[in-house]
């Protein structure tokens, strides 16, 4: 089974983060119980301190050069992986797809219905590769933009509503799409270093969204359990 991550600045991560992206390996490893692979075009890292902002500094030494893969980057959303998922899931024989997007989108490029429509557009464009994938998307949690901003959190809100009605629309016994639960408990405050880009605790909890959402629609791995 081959899984690729797909996201934004929280799932790429910056130099010396571990990811969620580490706990998610962490957890497979643990669960899975069969032959798994990470796949996707890119494995770096962005590295806010330079001019040429690539990083391979992982915090977890033990996260194997051969799971590093992703395709994520800061800065892209919907609006960008859309257009690209096609090419991707066909390169890299992809089975799964993780999927954190939407808060770029809306903090920067489109409104809450047409990054919805470019998340339609990304199911489509992923199963035009192949026809069973299975997708794992989850909705825009907590930032701190929302906490300030009213309109924005509106608009955060609006497209969650939209994405579940996405994902309602277009899931399919052939290719599958769930959406993943909002973390519980996630606090910005706790479980970001930021506001928005998640520590070691926030990597844990969406690591586990994702992770939970597979095991109990799809018997996949077990139920998280947060590992050193």
């Amino acid at each position: 089974m081959r899984f690729m991550f797909v996201g934004d600045s929280m799932t790429i991560g910056c130099a010396g983060d571990f990811t969620w992206r580490y706990r998610m390996w962490q957890h497979l490893a643990s669960t899975l119980g069969t032959p798994f692979a990470i796949v996707g075009p890119r494995s770096e890292l962005y590295d806010t301190g330079v001019d040429t902002p690539l990083s391979y500094m992982y915090g977890a030494p033990d996260f194997p050069v051969d799971a590093r893969a992703h395709l994520a980057g800061w800065g892209e959303g919907w609006l960008h992986m859309a257009p690209v998922i096609a090419g991707a899931v066909a390169e890299h024989r992809t089975d799964v797809l993780l999927v954190s997007l939407g808060l770029i989108d809306l903090g920067f490029y489109t409104d809450s219905a047409r990054t919805a429509q470019n998340a339609r557009a990304f199911i489509t464009a992923a199963r035009t590769a192949n026809p069973h994938v299975k997708m794992v998307l989850l909705p825009v949690i907590p930032n701190i933009r929302a906490e300030s901003d009213t309109p924005f959190a509106a608009e955060c809100g609006r497209f969650n509503e939209l994405l579940a009605k996405a994902v309602a629309d277009l899931d399919d016994p052939t290719s599958p799409v769930l959406l993943a639960s909002r973390p519980p408990g996630y606090d910005i405050h706790r479980d970001t270093y930021d506001g928005t880009h998640p520590g070691p605790t926030g990597e844990h909890k969406l690591a586990a969204a994702f992770a939970d959402a597979m095991h109990q629609a799809w018997g996949l791995g077990g139920p998280y359990a947060p590992r050193p």
